[in-house]
């Protein structure tokens, strides 16, 4: 994830970057695990590896739920802010794809 601000407690792992895209694992060991505060620098896919709940914290202090499902991808455009939080009593994790190159 680019544009990260504050430091989080999940655990990323990068498997490609290149000059067109960035692969990254981040795995959430237990409830509550974060990201950290961060902003998209890039439009990105983000593939589930697990059946569970995020919890996504917004600037303006809401926080939403977001249902996923394993295998089951969603876009999103550059510029998003939040933190992400793992709601499972589980370990869970999800492959982020960032697109490097800007439209």
């Amino acid at each position: 994830m680019c544009g990260k601000t504050t430091p989080g407690t999940a655990t990323p792992t990068v498997f490609i970057d290149n000059s067109r895209v960035r692969v990254t694992e981040w795995r959430f060991a237990n409830k509550g695990d974060n990201t950290g505060w961060h902003t998209h620098e890039y439009d990105y896919v983000v593939v589930p590896q697990f059946t569970g709940k995020l919890d996504i914290e917004h600037p303006d202090g809401t926080r939403t739920t977001a249902e996923l499902t394993t295998g089951v991808p969603y876009y999103r455009d550059l510029g998003v802010q939040h933190d992400v939080i793992n709601a499972n009593d589980f370990e869970c994790a999800f492959v982020e794809i960032e697109l490097l190159e800007k439209r």
